[in-house]
């Protein structure tokens, strides 16, 4: 399984590259974070050249959906999801990463 970064690690990161405070990069990282979240809410499309895209689309509803833990029958009405389509710097990137043995789905 592939390592999990986490906010705490990208501050850290961020601080060893740049030597600001940490405090100073968690405030700019938190707020970027803020701004993403506020400006999807309100229906935007945020476009970061070379990294990608995050979009809101519409799910839509279920009349018959399953709880998994629970077994129990619900519905499930059209939601918001956010969708990421990755830049093309991004995909040059990650193209050559080696794949791990059991990890192809045939």
């Amino acid at each position: 399984m592939a390592e999990k970064v986490t906010k705490f690690d990208l501050v850290e990161a961020v601080y060893l590259k740049t030597l600001y405070e940490k405090r100073e990069i968690q405030s700019v990282i938190d707020a970027l974070l803020e701004e993403v979240r506020e400006s999807l809410k309100n229906g935007s499309v945020i476009e970061l050249r070379g990294f990608g895209t995050f979009e809101p689309r519409v799910r839509q509803g279920r009349k018959k959906a399953r709880n998994p833990k629970t077994g129990e029958q619900l519905s499930v009405a059209p939601h918001h999801v956010v969708a990421f389509r990755s830049g093309q710097y991004l995909k040059k990137a990650l193209w050559d990463l080696p794949v791990p043995e059991g990890k192809i789905k045939k």
